[in-house]
């Protein structure tokens, strides 16, 4: 399951993703969250792993995407996966790009029971239809 946390600068929506995290990690969950740079490390539980994207080699969704293939095949029993900034995170403002991304991710957790929570800054009008129907 995929689901996007969208709108323009300065809504709210990192203060959202925080406290589902923190929510989310006070339960008996496995949970990691993708940002670039350490801007959430002092606001989040202890137990969530948190991942700066600049120390891997990744640019772009199609290597974003490889990465969580990675982590996912590391963790077993990953329930929750946090992506902060999903522009800053795969170096890309595209949102043709973007659309791609999330229907690939969409059927690589076909099967899986990983949510993977979004953070898009973008006004929700504006955003393909590829995009919306995941908010």
């Amino acid at each position: 399951m995929i689901k996007i946390i969208s709108g323009e600068k300065g809504t709210g929506k990192t203060a959202r993703l925080v406290d589902d995290i923190n929510q989310v990690a006070s339960t008996d969950s496995n949970v990691v969250c993708i940002e670039k740079g350490n801007r959430l490390d002092q606001l989040l539980k202890y137990s969530v792993r948190l991942i700066n994207i600049t120390e891997y080699p990744v640019k772009g969704y199609d290597q974003l995407l490889a990465f969580i293939g990675g982590i996912c095949s590391k963790d077993y029993d990953l329930t929750h996966i946090y992506v902060d900034a999903i522009k800053k995170v795969s170096s890309s403002d595209s949102m043709d790009e973007l659309g791609d991304f999330l229907a690939k991710l969409d059927a690589f957790l076909a099967n899986s029971p990983i949510t993977v929570t979004i953070n898009l800054t973008a006004n929700v009008d504006t955003l393909p239809d590829s995009i919306k129907k995941y908010i």
